[in-house]
């Protein structure tokens, strides 16, 4: 259970930290602007995001499939104890 939880934060830690550095800047923009404007966040955390999967893409396919790879090769293991 440790593992599936460690392996889900590692996986999302790069789209949820693009997604807080973009809307953090877009924040301060609007701050500056004064443009109180509540969907103008979606739009760039949407290409931003878009943009770190297509980079860190295949680095979360390998993650995730040596987590899948490890879990059916001590499946035994696990349903033993």
């Amino acid at each position: 259970g440790q593992d599936t939880i460690r392996t889900t934060a590692i996986l999302a830690a790069p789209m949820l930290g693009a997604a807080l550095l973009v809307g953090l800047v877009v924040s301060v923009l609007q701050a500056i602007t004064q443009i109180n404007e509540a969907t103008l966040t979606f739009i760039p955390k949407i290409i931003i995001i878009g943009i770190v999967v297509v980079i860190a893409g295949p680095w979360m396919l390998d993650v995730m499939s040596n987590f899948t790879i490890g879990l059916f090769e001590n499946m035994a293991t696990y349903v033993r104890e």
